[in-house]
């Protein structure tokens, strides 16, 4: 990672713009950018998202027993790179709601990075959502009487 101190983030975003090793180009779909940051929120690779780039970053992960997985960059940390990312860890038997302020609580209440909140949000909702069981179809029941006859 470029991060240092001394150099300012938008001209990490200017060296690096072009050839990150985060970024995912794909010429069959118009061109569109993309990104494998971990501290992305939209996986779209522009400068407001890559956290690769910014001072201050919010990511937020898939846990690996259902739960969510927040990330947040501190900023006063750019020459320690082991200890720049902070981790906080909610289970999935904590109830969506209770995470979602979590989420708020710890970043946009105390003014890190309020303009990320909700994709933050919306991301641990997509990964909450894919983490639930699928139920199944009801069968369909057979309305009207010619319905009813026939079945």
């Amino acid at each position: 990672m470029a991060t240092f101190s001394n150099i300012s983030s938008d001209l990490i975003w200017e060296v690096t713009r072009g050839q990150s090793s985060s970024l995912v180009k794909r010429k069959g779909a118009g061109g569109v950018q993309f990104s494998r940051d971990p501290l992305n929120l939209k996986n779209q690779y522009r400068r407001k998202y890559e956290g690769m780039v910014s001072d201050k970053a919010i990511g937020v992960q898939a846990g690996e027993n259902g739960g969510v997985i927040l990330l947040t960059k501190k900023a006063g940390k750019a020459n320690f790179p082991a200890s720049q990312i902070q981790t906080s860890t909610f289970s999935s038997s904590r109830s969506t709601r209770k995470t979602y302020s979590a989420i708020v609580n710890s970043t946009a209440k105390k003014g890190y990075r309020p303009d990320l909140l909700k994709d933050a949000v919306a991301r641990s909702s997509a990964i909450r959502k894919s983490q639930k069981d699928v139920k199944e179809s009801k069968p369909k029941k057979a309305r009207g009487a010619k319905a009813r006859a026939e079945a």
